[in-house]
């Protein structure tokens, strides 16, 4: 069998594929109900890199019948909110958008992160310590019902928390 001299295998492309950082604040995190989804390979790549919260403050907060995690894009109002990084490629990325009803839902906006812990180790790329400063991006609203900014907000979401509002929406993706 002959092999174009073009070809590349697959595993040689992951390294150089462009990977998107994401931080991800609601279920998609680890123990939360939608966290499978990240390595689910038919949505494309994840891989976890370490806990942060947002530099600013920002109002978390669960709503819905189904009692979704919503962070709305207003800086400022809120709290500093604690999630998780994950390093994702082009097919995840899309996945996600769509996952999250991109633009009609949430948008995917930019932020200002302080990691907490990083965990991630892949050659050649910066390792971000405890205390650094970095920007990623993360899904936000800025399309929510009037009366979403005076419910209470939350630092941290866990589908199972003290609130007693347990996550309850199935998706058909």
């Amino acid at each position: 069998i002959s092999v174009s001299p073009f070809f590349t295998p697959q595993v040689r492309l992951w390294s150089s594929v462009l990977m998107t950082r994401v931080f991800v604040y609601g279920t998609l995190k680890k123990g939360q109900p939608n966290n499978y989804r990240m390595f689910d390979s038919n949505n494309g790549k994840a891989e976890y890199l370490g806990s942060a919260f947002t530099i600013q403050k920002y109002p978390l907060m669960i709503t819905t019948e189904y009692n979704i995690p919503f962070l709305l894009n207003i800086p400022g109002q809120g709290h500093r909110v604690h999630g998780e990084i994950y390093k994702v490629d082009d097919q995840m990325l899309k996945f996600l958008d769509t996952f999250k009803s991109v633009p009609t839902i949430y948008q995917r906006t930019v932020v200002q992160l302080e990691v907490k812990e990083w965990v991630g180790r892949m050659e050649g790329e910066e390792k971000l310590s405890p205390g650094r400063i970095t920007e990623m991006f993360v899904y936000t609203t800025t399309t929510y019902k009037p009366d979403w900014p005076l419910l209470p907000c939350y630092e941290s979401y866990d589908s199972e928390g003290d609130h007693g509002l347990k996550y309850s929406y199935e998706e058909s993706l």
